[in-house]
């Protein structure tokens, strides 16, 4: 599993490059990024390099900012290959939180988070899919 940042912001102008201008002044380089919103706020959730550094510095900053762990899965770029390995979990009866998607490197990169932790990581040991790490992804 990585460490993926999530910062409650607020849905005004300027809130979100607060967030980005800080990690760019500290040399934190974006690998992916996601926004969700609601009326009032919204949750960014980010994958960056330095994710412990970035939470600090967000923290120091008075945002709200934490860490939490989610997977990561490597892909062929290929039509389907997302909803192969998604399929593994449905069958298991295993319910994907939420997930977001993106190509890095030429190979597509799944980050998500399900309803059963441990039951996730067996099905990714027993379908072998390809797990990666933070450092895989600032090197790819």
């Amino acid at each position: 599993m990585i460490q993926q940042l999530s910062v409650f912001i607020e849905n005004k102008s300027g809130a979100l490059l607060q967030i980005l201008t800080l990690l760019k002044d500290a040399g934190i380089q974006l690998v992916a990024t996601n926004i969700v919103d609601t009326m009032d706020y919204g949750i960014c959730r980010i994958i960056a390099t330095k994710p412990r550094l970035a939470c600090t510095i967000l923290q120091e900053a008075g945002m709200s900012a934490n860490l939490n762990e989610v997977f990561a899965i490597e892909l062929d770029n290929h039509p389907g290959s997302a909803a192969d390995a998604i399929a593994a979990f449905a069958q298991e009866g295993v319910g994907i939180v939420y997930l977001y998607s993106f190509l890095l490197g030429g190979k597509g990169i799944l980050i998500f988070r399900t309803d059963n932790t441990e039951r996730a990581r067996n099905i990714i040991s027993e379908n072998r899919l390809h797990v990666i790490s933070e450092d895989d992804l600032s090197n790819l």
